[in-house]
């Protein structure tokens, strides 16, 4: 049977085409630094209750976001007064309230310290568009997931540098290996067939796509976090621990030379990953101590609820948009003509019309 290029349950006995030393691509990203593409404000209203949003499953793209706060359920105490005569440490991972880079999406993105791990929870999805620009698609769209509770996302207070660390390059094709600040996952950059998604044409114009489980994830660094951010603050943290920088140090210095997992250790002693625009696009493996099967243990488990879909040869996705929350519209061209995805995501049910480019249209209906 053939695999699906985006089933991150298989294994994979291919021989990967990228050699242990690094192998930098001389394609650039979709996304430069400079890229701000967020020309939408998003309200903010504090009588709605945060968890609740994450929990629904019906977020749109333009969906009223939540003021932001600090967990209440953070293990830190309050900050006791600075003694201006001495110079205060900086403050671990361990001891913040609100972790780097996080704060900037504190309205959709809930993290938060739990024994010795930090726990991000989210919906999944971004705040901006999504698909636009994928020329392989499987057929797949962008659902809101429940990463929340023991089903969200979780990296150590207190990284340690590995005795042997897990290369991108011959492992880890199952699940995230790293989690945007905006709540959104990052996988491998290459598939499960070893192959570079990007160069697949399997990303969109954020370099993203939705999987066979309809969870939309990254596959490259979201270098455009780093406008929101600033280039102090992590885009991203790998499962691993380790904040990972974009193309920049995080004093605002030129990147300087990076090793073959796309980091290296910072001015303050302190281990970082960058991303890139190049391969490895993001952290190139885990240079920290993680629990891995084939995948990172643990991390949150997304299930499909319909069978997988097949390719669309020749079709390019070029429209994406949320009309009202819970509401989401995906359209496609094939041969000169467009076809369309409209779907609708309940508490429990996901109901889809799907349009092709004959005009001929198909109901479905899901429960999960």
């Amino acid at each position: 049977m053939m695999k699906h290029p985006h089933d991150h349950t298989h294994e994979h006995d291919h021989v990967h085409p990228h050699e242990p030393m690094l192998d930098r691509h001389d394609h650039v990203h979709p996304h430069e630094s400079t890229l701000d593409r967020h020309d939408h404000v998003h309200p903010h209203e504090s009588t709605l209750d945060r968890r609740a949003l994450l929990r629904t499953g019906g977020l749109g793209l333009g969906a009223i976001l939540l003021a932001a706060c600090t967990s209440a359920r953070s293990s830190s105490t309050p900050a006791e007064p600075i003694d201006t005569d001495t110079v205060a440490p900086a403050p671990t991972v361990a001891s913040l309230t609100t972790l780097p880079g996080f704060e900037q999406f504190a309205a959709t993105v809930n993290s938060f310290v739990q024994g010795d791990y930090w726990m991000v929870e989210s919906n999944g999805i971004p705040a901006h568009d999504m698909m636009v620009g994928i020329t392989s698609w499987q057929q797949q769209v962008p659902v809101p997931q429940q990463y929340t509770d023991a089903n969200a996302w979780r990296f150590p207070t207190t990284p340690t540098m590995a005795d042997s660390p897990v290369s991108a390059r011959t492992g880890l094709f199952r699940g995230a290996i790293a989690i945007a600040v905006n709540g959104i996952p990052i996988f491998n950059a290459l598939n499960n067939r070893g192959d570079d998604a990007l160069l697949a044409g399997e990303l969109d114009n954020w370099g993203g796509h939705a999987g066979r489980a309809d969870d939309y994830h990254y596959h490259v660094a979201p270098l455009h976090l780093q406008d929101i951010v600033g280039p102090g603050n992590p885009i991203a943290y790998a499962l691993d621990g380790y904040a990972i920088f974009g193309t920049v140090e995080p004093d605002g210095s030129p990147l300087v030379e990076l090793d073959d997992y796309n980091g290296h250790e910072g001015s303050d002693g302190t281990y970082h990953y960058h991303g890139t625009t190049t391969y490895p696009y993001i952290n190139g493996g885990l240079r920290g101590v993680v629990s891995v099967s084939d995948q990172v243990d643990p991390q949150p488990t997304t299930r499909p609820f319909r069978t997988a879909g097949e390719p669309l040869n020749g079709a390019t996705i070029t429209a994406f948009h949320s009309p009202s929350p819970g509401a989401y519209r995906l359209e496609y061209s094939l041969n000169g003509a467009t076809g369309s995805v409209f779907y609708e995501v309940g508490e429990t049910t996901i109901d889809f019309t799907f349009t092709d480019v004959s005009g001929v249209t198909k109901n479905e209906s899901y429960t999960r």
